[in-house]
């Protein structure tokens, strides 16, 4: 598959300006972050890992749930 048929749902990761948050995921939820971290770091070819993907999934899952969007603006 070439590079322009590639596409994930989370972009390339602009550089952080975070608070640190502590997390306890499942040992398969872990594998499958790992996973993903590395095909994103092939499609984007820039390192990444589950730690850097992590906050930037939760922010494209919020911006995408409407119901979310809409109980906040009220």
């Amino acid at each position: 598959m070439s590079k322009a048929n590639q596409r994930l749902s989370l972009g390339p990761i602009p550089k952080p300006d975070a608070v640190k948050l502590a997390i306890t995921v499942s040992a398969e939820l872990k594998a499958q972050l790992d996973a993903y971290a590395q095909v994103h770091a092939r499609v984007h070819q820039a390192p990444a890992d589950a730690v850097a993907l992590i906050p930037h999934m939760l922010a494209a899952f919020m911006a995408r749930d409407r119901t979310f969007r809409s109980m906040v603006r009220r």
